[in-house]
């Protein structure tokens, strides 16, 4: 992948580097976080992030190697542009399986995805806090979880404990996070520290398109 950096992206990426210092931070976790910080706007997340370095930069290898990516929503899908997902929120079955396990339809979307993409995977969760403990439960073996999801009710609790599993992860402590965070943190992984793309084109070699 060979990407063309945007005059506008990099004027704001000058001025977010000029209100917060991230380069005591290794090459792939400090693209996360500025990407993260570019993506809402929002120089909190600086100290909020919590980010598994080894994990991140072993996962930009699986990535370019075709790692699967799936996602929680078709929202985060949709924010990830230089990738092929696996996301399985709207299919049917997914709405049948969680009726007749009563669960969300996002832990169901898991259970699924997991079936078919098996270990290696990178799991992205910008929305339901239900999709990251199916995750945990699940014991997926990832290749990395992005664990980002927003809202007052399960969401700091859910990456509170992927952080306890051991998990290789992305997350955050407060409640705060959503897709267009989780897609940005995605994308700092396939386009690299200096943005242009890092990863092979290995679009096919994920395991399905994002389902809309």
């Amino acid at each position: 992948m060979n990407r063309q950096v945007h005059p506008i992206e990099a004027e704001s990426y000058s001025i977010l580097r000029s209100r917060v210092d991230l380069s005591h931070m290794p090459p792939f976790s400090r693209a996360v976080a500025e990407r993260v910080i570019h993506a809402s706007a929002d120089l909190d997340y600086a100290t909020d992030l919590v980010i598994d370095d080894a994990a991140v930069a072993a996962a930009v290898e699986a990535l370019a190697n075709g790692a699967p990516i799936i996602t929680d929503v078709a929202m985060v899908a949709s924010g990830i542009t230089a990738r092929r997902t696996l996301c399985r929120i709207s299919d049917p079955i997914t709405t049948r399986l969680a009726r007749s396990a009563g669960i969300t339809r996002s832990a169901a979307a898991v259970r699924l995805a997991h079936s078919d993409a098996g270990p290696g995977a990178v799991w992205v969760v910008g929305c339901a806090p239900t999709a990251l403990e199916e995750i945990i439960a699940r014991r997926v073996r990832p290749a990395l979880v992005i664990g980002l999801p927003v809202g007052f009710v399960g969401a700091a609790e859910s990456k509170a404990a992927l952080r306890d599993s051991g998990l290789p992860q992305v997350s955050n402590i407060s409640e705060k996070g959503g897709s267009a965070v989780a897609a940005a943190a995605v994308n700092a992984l396939l386009y690299g520290p200096d943005g242009t793309g890092v990863t092979s084109d290995a679009d096919d070699t994920s395991a399905a398109g994002a389902v809309e």
